[in-house]
Order: C-alpha cells, then structure tokens, then sequence
C-alpha cells in the first residue's frame, strides 16, 4: 500500500510512536539536511557531523514510544545540540570550535518560542543547584570540560565528578519531565 504524504509534524510524532517506518523516513527527510548545516556551522567536521545525526536517528528510532514531544522541530534540534556537546567535550579540536563558534544555546532557532522555553528550563534549574552541582554542571556543559578535567581544576574526585553530574542530569530530567517537554535524551 502506498504511503500517504504526511504534512503535519504532530501527525508524524503519533505515527513515528506507533512504528512508523514512513513517518520515520518523513521526519529524516524532512530535518535531516537542516540538522546537519547546523551540526557543521559548530562542528565544521562533516564526519563528526553525520556521525552525531546517525547516532541521534538510531536514538530516535529505538525510543520513538518513550518520546514527549510537544514540537518536533525544537525536539531535534535540542537532541542534535545536546549529542554536539557531548562530542565538543571529547573532540581534540576542542579549544578551537569553541574559539570559532556561537555560544551553542544561542545558535539553535532563536525564533522558536519552545526551544527558548526549554532553554530558559535548563538555565533556571541550573541557578537553583547547589552551589558546587551548579559549578560541576556549567564545566560540564557549558565549558565542555571532562570529567578529568573539572576534578582537577576543582581538586575532587573524577567519581565525585561523575556522581555530581549524574544527579544533576537524573533531576534534570525529572524537572523537564513535569513540565511535559520531553525525556530521554540526556
């Protein structure tokens, strides 16, 4: 049976929940080549880049019944700006993306009222970690510092490290559970 040409993006969420290799497609077809000039206007590395999205639609795939989404397009976009860092934490090339590139809260569609909300989310419950969480936190995400490197720079543990970041990020996702934004991609 052919499939039909869906068009609104709601209509391909639903769908993509329930299995829907089409809406899947629909959704890769339709994002895919934004996702990627965004991931390489930081990133400037084209296999990073695909790498980072291929990831992210493998992700995406597997998890498409667990998946609160209210807009798609902020989803995506907030997803692929969230794996970047992950790979900027890790890249040699570091010190210089960050150097040559925007802040990457501010690079994604500013236009987009959700994708504010959701920044302004992250940033207010960063203000109200505890002091030293809130410090481990913005190392981690904002600087894009290891592990290794927070420990030294604050002369603790790297397990302490890892144990403050994996209560922030598990609050974190309850936080933007309740206010029925999305789960998941942390």
């Amino acid at each position: 049976m052919p499939s039909r040409t869906i068009k609104s993006d709601n209509e391909l969420i639903e769908l993509l929940k329930q299995g829907s290799l089409d809406a899947f497609n629909q959704i890769y077809t339709k994002y895919f080549e934004s996702l990627y000039k965004f991931a390489y206007s930081i990133l400037k590395d084209e296999d990073a880049c695909e790498d980072i999205l291929q990831n992210f639609f493998t992700w995406l795939w597997e998890n498409r019944t667990r998946l609160k989404i209210t807009s798609l397009k902020a989803y995506l976009f907030a997803a692929v700006k969230f794996n970047m860092a992950g790979a900027i934490r890790l890249s040699k090339r570091r010190a210089e993306i960050l150097a040559n590139a925007p802040a990457i809260m501010e690079a994604v569609d500013v236009d987009n009222v959700e994708l504010k909300e959701l920044i302004d989310i992250i940033r207010s419950f960063t203000e109200n970690l505890p002091d030293r969480a809130r410090e481990i936190f913005e190392l981690s995400r904002k600087d894009y510092l290891t592990n290794k490197e927070i420990a030294l720079r604050l002369g603790i543990s790297e397990k302490t490290v890892e144990n403050q970041m994996n209560i922030s990020l598990k609050k974190l996702k309850v936080h933007l559970g309740r206010m029925s934004f999305w789960c998941g991609l942390m």
